[in-house]
């Protein structure tokens, strides 16, 4: 079980989604991936945040991948978004991020949000190696009723929570926030991935 990164996402109504705050643990990945890995992993959380409407919780499958994100909207207008291998259980994640947006919410005001560069969250960094292992997410449970109560929507693939037509490897393809190295990483894991199916 492996948590890849942490991402605060502000998502306004209206105008383009930002990341706040982000942390990754990027040493399961080879040397010559983890830039690629690292310009990845805000994109795929960034992507998913724009599709998941506030209130909502959602996880979505792509690849070896799965982004748990969670768009607590209101006054603050702000999402978290984990994403972890597919055997990291879906219960402790979203505790996790339920206890990351109070914490950040009590800490960085909304006015510090026009400049990301202007936050200073150190906290994100301790909640992703803390909780590399799920059972110490345990002391956050108290979420737990509320999750149980809460249907949370588990889409099988990305394209799902895309907009009709899009494909995740055309937004890849023209995103000016990845650099060639990282369009590459991302179809190389994809090819890889595709080619290991045992019938």
């Amino acid at each position: 079980m492996k948590i890849y990164s942490i991402s605060l996402i502000h998502t306004p109504s209206s105008g383009p989604c930002v990341v706040l705050s982000n942390a990754n643990d990027l040493s399961s990945f080879s040397f010559y991936q983890r830039s690629s890995a690292a310009e990845f992993m805000p994109f795929f959380s960034k992507t998913v945040a724009e599709r998941t409407l506030q209130g909502q919780r959602q996880s979505i499958q792509e690849n070896i991948y799965t982004a748990h994100v969670y768009n607590r909207g209101g006054p603050e207008e702000l999402a978290a978004v984990i994403v972890t291998d597919q055997e990291y259980p879906v219960r402790p994640a979203f505790s996790i991020l339920n206890k990351l947006l109070d914490e950040f919410s009590a800490k960085v005001p909304k006015s510090k949000y026009d400049d990301p560069s202007s936050i200073s969250f150190s906290e994100i960094s301790t909640y992703i190696q803390k909780y590399q292992d799920p059972k110490h997410a345990d002391t956050i449970m108290r979420v737990q009723q509320e999750l149980d109560e809460t249907k949370i929507i588990l889409h099988k693939t990305i394209e799902s929570v895309l907009r009709r037509g899009e494909k995740l490897n055309d937004l890849v393809d023209r995103s000016n926030a990845l650099s060639s190295q990282s369009k590459m990483f991302y179809k190389t894991a994809k090819k890889q991935n595709s080619c290991c199916i045992i019938m």
